[in-house]
């Protein structure tokens, strides 16, 4: 009988650390002397970092790993991959090499670090990168992800903070897939979601970013951890305010019933916690408002566009087989910093 790893507790993006704890330690880090080419930083709170080599070529650097959320060694490396990539997505760039981060039992079975490596593998292959090494070291638990280096010109940065009024607001995957793993954990998640969430968290941003190329993005980012509305907090970043239509945003339907059950994940409620103040719901069910604090595993682009050019965006995106929706749309700044209505 194939070996298969132990589900741990906080799998995938719901093993972040909270937004707001990681806050008052980032705030506390020394920064040294600022660099003029250190374009994005980490105090911009954006998905990648972007440093200047010359004129037409900046550095994307990024790193993402976490423990398993679904039983399959070689799916679980997918999945891994597809989220640690999505970071040079998400800025606009293009990876160009990728570094393993492994901590693996001496004791386990190596088959089944080989079987998440050549996951990886196969997702960085994909995306048109190198796998150019990586680093080891024994653990009790598994953890698995990448380091990953991408370009992208210093003009054609996609920040995730410089939406403008009037810019429409596009989600490119369903959310709900937090919720599909903690339900299928306790075997509550039919086959058919789990399916749906695995194809979800293994389906690359590239060519969502590819597309968004075409047109006049203001902003983006990728929508994981921290919840759809968390990282939608960081996008308007205290200057600009938004209304959501929720029920234009694209979800896996089975998590609507999920979370009715209350199958819900720590980290969605630490994702409350820290960005619920900034929200008004009207006329929300509880679902629903879980499911945009739900913690996404290697979610989809969340994009900021041009008014005149987000029918023909999402058009576009969903000709290319993605549920991409448009879910929403930038004002100025109001007394709450995120509206959801119907």
């Amino acid at each position: 009988m194939e070996e298969k790893i132990v589900f741990c507790r906080g799998g995938g993006c719901t093993a972040k650390l909270g937004a707001g704890v990681l806050a008052r330690v980032l705030e506390k880090l020394p920064k040294g002397p600022m660099d003029e080419n250190l374009l994005i930083g980490y105090d911009s709170k954006d998905d990648a970092a972007v440093y200047k080599i010359s004129d037409d070529v900046a550095v994307v650097q990024t790193l993402d790993f976490f423990p398993p959320m679904v039983d399959d060694p070689y799916t679980f490396g997918k999945i891994a991959a597809t989220n640690a990539l999505s970071d040079i997505y998400a800025m606009g760039g293009t990876v160009k090499t990728a570094l393993n981060i492994v901590c693996f039992p001496e004791s386990a079975d190596l088959n089944i670090l080989g079987e998440i490596m050549r996951g990886g593998s196969e997702k960085v292959i994909e995306a048109g990168g190198t796998l150019a090494g990586g680093h080891s070291i024994a653990d009790k638990e598994v953890k698995y992800g990448l380091s990953v280096m991408g370009t992208v010109h210093p003009d054609k940065i996609y920040a995730n903070d410089k939406g403008q009024p009037g810019d429409r607001l596009i989600l490119t995957k369903k959310l709900g897939v937090g919720i599909i793993c903690t339900a299928n954990r306790v075997g509550e998640a039919s086959e058919e979601a789990m399916a749906e969430a695995i194809e979800s968290m293994t389906t690359l941003n590239k060519r969502a970013s590819e597309i968004c190329q075409e047109y006049e993005v203001h902003a983006c980012t990728d929508v994981t951890g921290f919840s759809f509305l968390g990282h939608l907090h960081e996008m308007m970043n205290g200057r600009l305010s938004c209304r959501i239509h929720a029920g234009q945003v694209p979800v896996i339907t089975e998590a609507l019933h999920h979370a009715d059950e209350f199958l819900l994940t720590a980290a969605g409620q630490k994702n409350r916690n820290h960005v619920e103040k900034y929200v008004q719901f009207t006329d929300i069910p509880f679902a629903m408002e879980e499911v945009l604090f739900d913690p996404q595993t290697s979610g989809g682009l969340l994009i900021a566009v041009k008014e005149e050019e987000a029918e023909s965006l999402c058009g576009k995106l969903q000709g290319a087989g993605l549920p991409a929706q448009i879910v929403g749309e930038i004002i100025a700044r109001a007394e709450k910093e995120i509206y959801v209505m119907r």
